[in-house]
């Protein structure tokens, strides 16, 4: 059976996204919210660089339009205002209660695809979706 590279990619990515909350938690043990995002956004911007350096893409960043420059500048933005803003929330609050609200960026995605980029989920999705969204408020309630 072939395994989809897309799934693979996947699959590491969410692999390695549950991990930052409970390293970024154990470090943040003393240390300002705030700091803690900017170090580890440094680490992540020179690790991300260093990677396109090392698989040659990186050579091609003259190549990008002013629309994908801006896109990509907005989506930045935002990845940026999310970590300020998890690292915040779990500094105060438990992981466990925390990252579940943190997935809610999903089903919001997905929102938005549909309505910026005009895609179509189907009705099965949906219920996927609404089921995170179940997922996320008893996840984080408090017993």
């Amino acid at each position: 059976m072939n395994t989809p590279t897309w799934l693979v990619y996947a699959l590491l990515g969410a692999l390695c996204a549950s991990m930052i909350n409970v390293f970024g938690k154990i470090g943040m043990a003393g240390v300002n919210a705030d700091l803690a995002t900017g170090l580890r956004s440094i680490v992540q911007a020179l690790f991300v660089v260093g990677f396109c350096v090392v698989i040659g893409a990186w050579d091609k960043v003259g190549t990008l339009g002013t629309k994908s420059i801006s896109m990509i500048v907005l989506s930045g933005i935002c990845g940026g205002l999310s970590w300020i803003f998890i690292f915040r929330a779990i500094q105060l609050g438990e992981v466990t209660r925390v990252a579940p609200i943190d997935k809610l960026s999903l089903p919001l995605g997905i929102l938005l695809a549909v309505l910026v980029l005009k895609e179509r989920p189907s009705m099965m999705n949906w219920a996927g979706l609404l089921l995170i969204v179940v997922g996320v408020y008893f996840a984080t309630i408090k017993s």
